[in-house]
């Protein structure tokens, strides 16, 4: 078990107490960063956070809002998720800096300021979020395996929630392995969605003047109810919780000089992961709006009926397929790094290991 640095023993102003051992201790500083490596070396040695952060900004909960919004306003909902995602970049790059520069996560953090009475409810509410958020991924899996594979809900239920073994595994593996699962699975959805983009054949001026923000979208009722659902979907609070813990599992010097150079690069990392997510929600609604707004569909918002109805709308073969696909790839990240999130959480409020 790694020992806490010297400078990370003090207490810092702000904090009632000093911190303990660190959260997800076993892989603690655990990957070096060497101090004399090129930049790019630097910036590969940093990358792999900010992906699994990334992952709750294209989890199955987002899927319906974006449905919803692609199939019934065409692509005038590109801006709600380009704001969404650049209010993402801002907070997890406010998480990561708290991680780095205190040693810190957000929930030691809230421990170590707050009293215990505070920090007991704030504990609750938190996992409470969170347990709402995986079950919405474990959900989304369950149904892509039914999709898929036929296999009732219940049981795709059972087989999701597995996953926290796999977390387990890994994690005593090393955490580069849960890393490379994890962008492995994002790959295959960004994959999935840029085939079903070109199949689909959308309107580029029209996705171009989709991420220009109007006026409609508060005005228009019914648009402000799924920009509001996709701005609900895509705030994760427990990423804060998450990004700001598993930042700290690089070796990066604890000099003023080395924790900017971390938070340089794991701000480099989380950007261009979150750009990614963006990427993802973008094309699910370019999808739906290219499908089903052209055909005059504005009444598909359950994934189910999106999957119906894509392979013979678009009259390409396993446009459908791939669509369950990245919705099973999604789901199973997803409910990984909601997995880590609890820990996370329980060990940084109330110190406790299961």
């Amino acid at each position: 078990m790694p020992n806490l640095e010297t400078d990370q023993l003090h207490t810092r102003p702000g904090f009632r107490t000093q911190p303990v051992l660190p959260s997800l201790s076993e892989v603690h500083r655990s990957l070096v960063v060497p101090a004399s490596a090129s930049f790019l070396r630097k910036l590969l040695a940093f990358a792999g956070p900010g992906f699994l952060v990334a992952v709750g900004y294209m989890d199955p909960g987002n899927w319906a809002t974006d449905l919803a919004g692609g199939s019934k306003y065409n692509y005038s909902l590109l801006s709600v998720i380009m704001i969404s995602n650049l209010m993402a970049i801002l907070l997890q790059a406010l998480s990561l800096k708290l991680g780095i520069a205190t040693g810190r996560d957000l929930s030691q953090a809230c421990r170590d300021h707050y009293s215990k009475p505070v920090s007991f409810f704030l504990w609750l509410i938190c996992e409470i979020a969170i347990s709402a958020c995986d079950l919405a991924e474990i959900i989304g899996s369950a149904i892509a395996l039914n999709l898929l594979f036929g296999i009732p809900l219940l049981a795709g239920v059972c087989i999701t929630a597995l996953d926290v073994l796999i977390v387990l595994f890994l994690q005593n593996k090393g955490f580069r392995y849960i890393e490379a699962l994890v962008m492995t699975l994002i790959a295959v959805v960004g994959g999935c969605f840029a085939w079903e983009i070109v199949v689909s054949h959308p309107d580029v001026f029209g996705i171009a003047a989709g991420f220009v923000p109007t006026a409609k979208v508060v005005t228009d009722p019914g648009m402000l109810y799924i920009a509001i659902g996709i701005l609900g979907a895509t705030v994760m609070p427990h990423n804060l919780y998450l990004h700001s813990s598993i930042v700290q599992t690089r070796r990066y010097a604890l000099t003023s000089a080395g924790k900017r150079e971390a938070i340089k690069f794991a701000t480099i990392d989380s950007t261009v992961a979150l750009m990614f997510a963006l990427f993802i929600n973008a094309a699910i609604l370019i999808v739906a709006a290219a499908t089903f707004y052209k055909a005059g569909r504005s009444d598909v918002a359950e994934i189910q009926d999106a999957y119906q109805l894509l392979t013979p709308m678009l009259g390409v073969t396993g446009a459908s397929t791939l669509f369950a696909l990245a919705l099973l790839a999604s789901g199973q990240n997803s409910t990984l790094t909601g997995t880590l999130a609890g820990q996370i959480v329980m060990e940084g409020f109330l110190n406790i290991r299961l």
